[in-house]
């Protein structure tokens, strides 16, 4: 086991070397650069792929072993009801900070400028009602083609439902998707070895394109972004997770800090859903809470996102010298926050979204998003952290509302006492592949209730 945890150990050690390869190649060729962006969009793709099947195997596991469907509800109710107060909170935050910083005071708005915002605008995001109907999918398989979180994610719940009710006679079709899940996993550990390539192409392209006259011209509102994800994560969430679940969140942080480089170096948070999943059930939260959770907040816990349409819009007024009122602001972001489900872990969507939004309530302003393209990138990467960080949050305070959470093995795992075995993926309670199969139902007992 040692000599196993020390090879991802190494892999990881790269990917840190790629990032920092990747920034000097960006800034000494950037044409060259540029060229590498596929390998980044690459390595991103193969993680994508196997998103939908680790989902659909996760929540019908989850799910399927429940024997009350009122508690799966009662699980995704209360979620939703935290991440729409958390992402209030997120939006109160953005409000103050931009109001208090007014970084777009200074800049002027370019006929360049104004084509990069409207070519942002012709991309930007449908409305609520067509968004509520891309739930549903095409057929009961095109979730899996088209790669859609919440269409797997309800195609999951109703295979999840129709196994839990039908009882004993359903539990081989558990069985098979059980060896279909850490198959799935297994394949990701694999894809996992070419992270520190994809992350060499994916932040070379990045510096490539952006260089550092976007940087310095708009330093005031990407640091200022950043420092208000900090605050939100640390001080927000952080004594959150505290007072529920008696949880310091740097050990958290700490335990996921693999997943947090990966976002890092490829900008997108999607790339680390399948190992949150698996590191959120090793950590002692229940498959059903996981199931639900992790799928679900990827789309509606959009913390990183308020923060930065909250902020972005008031830069873009400013900078426009046409500043939003309090009521315009309120208006304005609750569309956003409506507008931008489903927009989490792919980079660039939040600027589309931003533009769309302002395009709908006030199209004078939708020219100034050109401001912010050469940075939006990494301001891209500060909102998949701080959306990262609140679906872990929101994970183990869900688990410990619901009693779905095993606090000595949360406080074992925290502490390194039980490792996570990142060959497999899977929770280090799973059988090896040579034990009997039918252990499986019974791995699955504790999670029943």
């Amino acid at each position: 086991m040692a000599a196993r945890r020390d090879r991802t150990h190494y892999l990881y050690l790269a990917v840190i070397a790629a990032v920092v390869l990747g920034i000097a190649v960006g800034f000494a060729a950037p044409g060259v650069a540029v060229e590498l962006k596929p390998l980044g969009t690459g390595f991103v793709n193969l993680i994508k792929m196997m998103i939908s099947p680790i989902i659909f195997c996760t929540i019908v596991l989850g799910v399927g072993s429940v024997r009350k469907a009122a508690k799966v509800g009662a699980v995704g109710g209360l979620a939703l009801g935290y991440f729409m107060v958390m992402s209030t909170v997120a939006l109160a935050i953005g409000l103050v900070v931009g109001n208090l910083l007014e970084p777009g005071a200074s800049l002027r708005l370019t006929d360049e400028v104004a084509a990069a915002g409207e070519k942002q605008a012709s991309g930007a995001s449908e409305g609520t009602v067509d968004f509520l109907l891309g739930i549903i999918p095409k057929t009961l398989v095109s979730a899996f083609t088209e790669g859609e979180v919440l269409q797997t994610l309800l195609v999951a719940l109703l295979a999840g439902f129709a196994l839990q009710a039908m009882g004993r006679s359903g539990e081989p079709v558990l069985r098979g998707i059980g060896h279909i899940q850490r198959l799935v996993f297994r394949i990701l550990a694999m894809i996992m070895w070419a992270a520190p390539v994809g992350a060499f192409g994916a932040i070379a392209a990045v510096v490539g394109e952006t260089g550092l006259d976007a940087l310095k011209s708009l330093a005031v509102i990407m640091i200022g972004f950043y420092i208000t994800c900090a605050l939100f994560v640390f001080v927000v969430l952080g004594a959150l997770l505290r007072l529920v679940a008696g949880v310091n969140i740097l050990t958290l942080l700490r335990y996921l800090g693999r997943e947090f480089l990966l976002i890092l170096s490829t900008s997108s948070s999607e790339s680390a859903l399948p190992r949150l999943i698996a590191k959120m059930e090793h950590l002692g939260v229940s498959k059903p809470v996981v199931g639900i959770t992790v799928p679900t907040g990827y789309s509606f816990n959009l913390d990183g996102t308020a923060i930065y349409l909250t902020m972005a819009s008031l830069f873009v007024a400013e900078a426009m010298g046409n500043p939003l009122s309090v009521a315009e602001q309120i208006s304005l972001l609750v569309f956003m926050i409506i507008a931008s489900k489903g927009a989490a872990g792919v980079t660039g969507a939040g600027l589309a979204t931003l533009a769309g939004g302002l395009q709908s309530h006030r199209p004078e302003l939708v020219d100034g998003v050109g401001l912010i393209v050469g940075i939006d990138r990494f301001m891209s990467e500060a909102r998949a952290l701080t959306n990262f960080a609140g679906n872990a949050v929101a994970t183990v305070l869900v688990g410990t509302w619901t009693k779905e959470i095993d606090k000595a093995r949360v406080a074992e795992v925290l502490a390194g006492k039980v490792p996570f075995d990142e060959k497999t993926l899977v929770d280090d309670h799973a059988p090896a592949a040579a034990d009997d199969p039918d252990d499986l139902p019974e791995r699955r007992e504790p999670v029943a209730v």
